[in-house]
């Protein structure tokens, strides 16, 4: 009788992370392994960050701005650092996150525009950037359309889906328009 062989996988994950003062997010460093165990033999993995899914660091009232380094978890699917204090622009580096899936930066105070190279990330489906002080034209003629109003609620966005226009394509009527509209007006009186 055949004996039937098993594969084990453990992770071991160490994610430093410090609050200087109570107001900066410092991304210190990152250390982790995984270890195989195929057919008897054993294959140790270190430092692999794109072995690192999922980041939820929702509701810890950090400050400061979002390091670069994290960015670079190329194998994020989930990003959650919804109800923080964070600041700064969302860095474009934002875009090398090819696998996200799900983005909550909500309720936090990020400003600035929304980066094109958010709206490259194709596999995108969940997203939220409301209530902080984002402001600008939603990149257009992408997925970033797709997603319901209230994902950009809070903010000062304009562009689809949101149904407010940037001021300068305002719909009031030009000089002459008016003038023209006031003589119909009083031929059909």
């Amino acid at each position: 009788m055949a004996q039937e062989k098993s594969a084990v996988l453990s992770t071991h994950s160490n994610y430093y992370f410090a609050v200087e003062g109570g107001s900066a997010l410092v991304f210190l460093d990152y250390f982790g392994q995984a270890v195989l165990t195929w057919k008897g033999s054993q294959y140790k993995y270190q430092n692999t960050l794109a072995l690192v899914t999922m980041l939820d660091l929702s509701s810890n009232k950090l400050g400061g701005e979002v390091p670069d380094e994290i960015m670079d978890l190329v194998g994020l699917i989930a990003m959650n650092l919804s109800r923080n204090n964070l600041t700064g622009q969302i860095t474009p580096k934002i875009g090398q996150l090819k696998s996200l899936g799900f983005l909550d930066f909500s309720r936090n105070q990020f400003f600035g525009g929304i980066p094109s190279s958010l709206s490259h990330l194709s596999d995108l489906s969940v997203m939220d950037l409301s209530y902080n002080n984002l402001s600008g034209k939603i990149p257009s003629g992408t997925q970033l359309q797709s997603f319901n109003a209230s994902t950009y609620a809070g903010n000062e966005l304009c562009g689809l889906p949101l149904p407010n226009k940037r001021p300068d394509e305002d719909s009031a009527l030009g000089p002459g328009k008016d003038d023209a509209n006031i003589q119909k007006m009083r031929i059909n009186l």
